[in-house]
């Protein structure tokens, strides 16, 4: 499958490191000239469209996914907007605000003593990287293109760190994105915050979807705990598994970009097509 993308070079906002932005249309985009179309803003871009650009030399196979889906009349075509991370990946896409408390800058403080070499080097600047998001890509992209911009029509997916950051975005612009894919979030990173801070900043159910996966094997393995957690929390909030919350467990799936690309479709078809699961 041929991808062609538009390159929106160099986005940044004052305190944030620049990076550049791409921008996938489906088939039907080109086919039918006055239709308006969903978005996914999805982060590491570097490892969406291209494999030789990939970590792990394997992409997420979103283009061919949403094609192949909305093909079978299964989702809505969307676009998606790949957004490439930078040498500061963990803390752009840190949740901010839930290491507000004084326990949790204790955490960042355990943190950083655990990791110096690689996590004193990091600016915690998750705000303003979802302002950029916000405030200049969505905006850029909404003019550029034929979106469909209301909430009901604007997600946002990513993996492990990206997954967190994809929860902390529509926590934290509930009347921005109207659905989060979350695979194989990062909880350990979180544990001791994201209950209070999701009990408190979580919007009630009604108009928003959640999406959760981890596997068994590497880093997912440690994930269940983290995941019952945040579990706890959502169904307080009133969302109803199988059809405003989904969470996935998938024997056998690694922490890697394989094991993302082939739940992908689930999350697809639950965000965008709408599709009942059962819990």
């Amino acid at each position: 499958m041929k991808i062609e993308l538009t390159r929106f070079p160099d986005m940044q906002v004052e305190g944030l490191r620049p990076r550049d932005v791409w921008v996938w249309t489906p088939p039907d985009y080109k086919a039918d000239p006055h239709r308006h179309f969903p978005v996914i803003y999805m982060h590491d871009g570097q490892n969406l469209f291209f494999a030789e650009k990939s970590y792990s030399k394997v992409t997420w196979g979103v283009a061919e996914a949403i094609t192949r889906l909305a093909g079978w009349g299964l989702i809505e075509p969307a676009i998606v907007v790949g957004m490439d991370n930078t040498a500061n990946r963990f803390g752009d896409y840190l949740p901010t605000r839930a290491f507000e408390t004084a326990e949790g800058q204790a955490q960042i403080e355990k943190m950083v003593d655990l990791h110096n070499d690689a996590l004193e080097k990091n600016e915690f600047v998750a705000d303003l990287y979802l302002k950029l998001i916000v405030e200049v890509i969505k905006p850029k992209v909404d003019a550029y293109f034929r979106t469909l911009p209301g909430l009901p029509h604007t997600f946002v997916m990513g993996s492990s760190m990206g997954g967190l950051i994809s929860l902390y975005a529509l926590v934290e612009y509930p009347g921005v994105f109207g659905g989060a894919g979350c695979f194989s979030p990062h909880w350990p990173v979180v544990e001791s915050v994201i209950q209070p801070y999701l009990k408190t900043r979580l919007p009630e159910a009604r108009g928003h979807r959640l999406y959760f996966d981890y596997g068994s094997k590497g880093l997912d393995a440690e994930y269940g705990p983290g995941q019952a957690m945040v579990d706890e929390v959502v169904r307080e909030k009133g969302y109803q598994p199988g059809q405003d919350w989904l969470t996935r467990y998938a024997p056998g799936g690694d922490h890697h970009e394989r094991a993302w690309r082939s739940r992908l479709h689930v999350a697809l078809r639950f965000l965008l097509g709408g599709w009942r699961f059962a819990p």
